[in-house]
């Protein structure tokens, strides 16, 4: 599942570019100006979550995380460090060279919120690592309750689900990372912030999202009239304001990823709108998607 691709233009957007003043991807070659342009190379990430990065530095923000299983494609390499772009959603930015392997085209992906990465099926062995929701695996038999992954370990075979199979209600899934912790750039059980909330919820749901809340906003769904009294709210609609989106569980209240609380909780969407208003400014938009999961 891939997001809509952004087209480059005169100004093309940096997150979704991969473009630096001495190398750019060979398909920007006219569009962009770079010493050089290259192919790139595909791989799929091998850690469990990978911080994508504004820079090769650990001491540079989190733009976004990988998860096991995603594919990107390397446009360079460096002192430990790849630039990449995320298939998934076209983000750019720099990951640990180690957290990526070669590619095997996964098959499923978890659908629990993390489960263990085991070197053995069983479950009293020390786990490798932790696979997030929505981390894709390629299974290559099984022994009892595991599966054996590509390319090493055993998971719990019941923690997944073909990547066919989606999520009947995104709103239920981002109720399930309630009392998470909130991390910018996160999208795991480790933290998530508010788009990476929207996006990991609506991926399990089976409906493709950009990463950021600016493109979600302008991406998503249908724009609803925004009324004083927020009378037009529903289960599902996505709430924008500058900077910020949460997902409505009804008419009334909002669970989202804020900074507020630092955490993902559930609070009623007109005491929360006030408050945004001061630091935000009023509600951007609304935006009203398909509930149930495409088939």
């Amino acid at each position: 599942m891939s997001a809509p691709r952004a087209n480059p233009d005169a100004n093309p957007d940096p997150r979704l570019t991969p473009a630096r003043g001495d190398l750019a991807a060979a398909h920007l070659r006219g569009l962009v100006a770079a010493k050089r342009y290259v192919e790139g190379d595909a791989a799929r990430v091998l850690a469990g979550r990978a911080p994508l990065r504004a820079g090769p530095s650990e001491t540079a923000g989190q733009a976004s995380e990988l998860l096991f299983g995603e594919q990107v494609t390397v446009y360079d390499r460096k002192d430990g460090w790849a630039w990449v772009q995320a298939a998934q959603d076209d983000y750019v930015g720099y990951v640990r060279d180690d957290a990526l392997g070669a590619v095997v085209a996964p098959g499923h992906r978890i659908a629990a919120l993390s489960t263990p990465l085991l070197p053995a099926p069983d479950m009293k062995r020390p786990a490798l690592d932790l696979l997030p929701m929505n981390a894709k695996v390629a299974v290559l038999g099984h022994e009892g309750r595991f599966a054996r992954i590509a390319p090493r370990g055993f998971v719990f075979a019941d923690h997944l689900v073909p990547l066919t199979t989606h999520a009947p209600d995104y709103v239920a899934i981002a109720e399930r990372f309630i009392g998470a912790p909130y991390i910018w750039g996160g999208k795991s059980f480790a933290g998530l912030d508010c788009s990476g909330l929207v996006q990991t919820a609506l991926e399990a749901a089976g409906i493709a999202a950009p990463r950021d809340s600016d493109l979600q906003q302008a991406a998503l769904g249908q724009a609803l009239p925004v009324s004083p009294d927020l009378a037009n709210l529903s289960r599902g609609d996505l709430v924008f304001w500058n900077g910020h989106v949460g997902i409505l569980c009804d008419g009334a209240r909002m669970v989202h990823a804020n900074g507020h609380s630092m955490d993902v909780r559930i609070e009623d969407v007109r005491e929360a709108a006030a408050r945004i208003e001061r630091s935000a400014g009023p509600i951007a938009a609304i935006k009203r998607l398909p509930l149930t999961a495409p088939q």
